[in-house]
């Protein structure tokens, strides 16, 4: 994410993006990076993958009700598709993606 672009105008595209709200001293949070890498290396562009940081986010993550890390959320067109607590595994995140993407 660059500092051009926030939060609310990346998550207003058709491009479903996959967002990691986690924390750095999060131990589990830690299991999604490898996680995300296998989402990418099989959807590549057809979706965004970014990770917000609740402790340098906290308006954010308060605005989104994230009250536990990590938190997994798919959004598109500016609306929340899904979300999730907790570390979740590469295949359940691609088949659900695969729902948002334009094929």
């Amino acid at each position: 994410m660059s500092n051009v672009e926030t939060f609310g105008t990346i998550i207003k595209g058709s491009t479903p993006v996959l967002v990691d709200f986690f924390a750095t001293w999060c131990g589990p949070c830690k299991m999604m990076q490898p996680i995300l890498q296998q989402v990418h290396a099989q959807l590549g562009d057809k979706v965004r993958i970014i990770k917000i940081d609740v402790d340098k986010n906290q308006q954010l993550a308060s605005e989104l009700n994230v009250s536990s890390v990590p938190t997994i959320a798919i959004f598109q067109n500016g609306e929340i598709k899904w979300r999730q607590p907790g570390v979740q595994q590469a295949n359940v995140l691609v088949d659900l993606l695969k729902k948002y993407t334009l094929n």
